[in-house]
């Protein structure tokens, strides 16, 4: 069996709403849809963005990937095009440790060792998965040694809306439905963030567990001062405190907390993760699978359990095969307790899919059947996608 195509796809799908909830009718998108949302100096997109890959081998079988690309994932799709395809047609889709050490190998010399290409070696690598699993008629979680749990817990991320009642009254909501876990997308100063935080542990009691993602906007002096203020109210973990760079800082944070620091969704190989894990910069651990790929990730919570570090899989807005790939992937490793769930994007997710994945009670369901579980449907998913001359 070899490799006989690979056909990278831009997706871009109109949001009604922005991720993580309105913006300041000031903010002006640039013309090609991408704006700043202060006090965060991340690029956003208007859309819902991201890169799928399908690959089909010379028997027929066709396998899905999906990178976390949120941004231009046109560049993704060029360097599919342009610079892997070549090298993976005509290869078995079985080789792919063989086949991610070419394409890291390929490009780390001229120093691509993250970012965009790491992004599009993803999509590819959950692809051969699939392909894998299909062929053997397994599931991919049994394919990366099985299933440690029968469900995927996962936590609520971000509560996007514009004042702390409406927040108040969205995790209430989410509580009620069953879920124990939400996490605040913050980072707007430390009073207003223990002003957010104490009101939601009022509304929703000691029980649910609470956390939040700072978005690198904190000094260490404040992230000390945010920590303790968050240890009172029993929260589980504070994420993103500092810039990703500052690891003495994260470790020094983390050293002096009781709750726990989380990071690492930036990072893409173990490699990036090594100094991490040996500065005990932090707690828990936030691999992205649609930038690691599953055959990275594992590795990455392999190396992680060493150190007696948990991994929390970060997941970003996208579609539904990078989803069903981060499942897999969380249940099939033992220091994995829980995942993100991002319910602004979760209709997307599943618009692309011939039979949705389902999320209940603040549980993911497994998705059935061989290699990913899940089926594009593509004439669901061709109105979105967009296509580059020449490519």
């Amino acid at each position: 069996m070899q490799i006989a195509d690979i056909e990278p796809f831009v997706v871009k799908m109109p949001n009604k709403v922005p991720y993580l909830g309105p913006i300041d009718g000031r903010v002006v998108p640039t013309e090609t849809g991408y704006f700043q949302r202060p006090p965060y100096p991340t690029f956003y997109s208007h859309s819902t963005e991201g890169l799928l890959v399908k690959i089909t081998t010379d028997d027929g079988v066709i396998g899905w990937g999906e990178a976390q690309a949120p941004l231009a994932p046109e560049v993704l799709e060029t360097i599919i095009q342009r610079l892997f395809k070549p090298f993976y047609i005509g290869r078995d889709p079985f080789d792919v440790d063989v086949l991610w050490n070419m394409a890291y190998r390929g490009v780390h010399e001229r120093g691509h060792f993250t970012s965009f290409a790491l992004d599009a070696m993803a999509a590819c690598d959950i692809a051969l998965w699939d392909i894998m699993g299909k062929v053997s008629g397994q599931p991919v979680h049994k394919l990366m040694g099985g299933c440690y749990r029968e469900k995927a817990p996962c936590y609520i991320s971000g509560l996007p809306r514009p004042t702390i009642d409406e927040r108040v009254e969205l995790a209430a909501k989410w509580v009620e439905k069953g879920f124990s876990a939400i996490k605040m997308a913050l980072g707007f100063g430390v009073a207003t963030d223990l002003d957010n935080l104490r009101a939601v542990r009022e509304a929703v009691g000691d029980r649910v567990a609470l956390m939040n993602d700072a978005h690198w906007r904190y000094t260490l002096s404040d992230a000390i001062r945010l920590g303790r203020e968050m240890e009172e109210l029993g929260c589980y973990f504070l994420e993103a405190p500092l810039v990703p760079e500052d690891l003495p800082g994260l470790a020094d944070l983390a050293r002096l907390l009781q709750i726990d620091v989380a990071m690492g969704e930036e990072r893409r190989t173990r490699h990036q993760f090594r100094d991490v894990l040996e500065m005990r910069a932090a707690d828990i651990i936030q691999p992205d699978v649609g930038r690691t790929g599953l055959s990275e990730f594992r590795k990455i919570a392999n190396v992680a359990e060493t150190y007696n570090v948990r991994v929390i899989l970060h997941l970003g807005p996208a579609f539904g095969v990078y989803l069903a790939a981060s499942i897999h992937a969380a249940v099939s490793m033992p220091n994995v307790p829980m995942m993100e769930f991002q319910p602004s994007v979760f209709d997307k997710a599943n618009g692309i899919l011939k039979s949705p994945i389902v999320c209940e009670a603040g549980h993911f369901a497994v998705p059935i059947g061989p290699g990913l579980g899940v089926e594009v449907a593509e004439e669901k998913l061709m109105p979105y996608v967009v296509r580059q001359a020449g490519c």
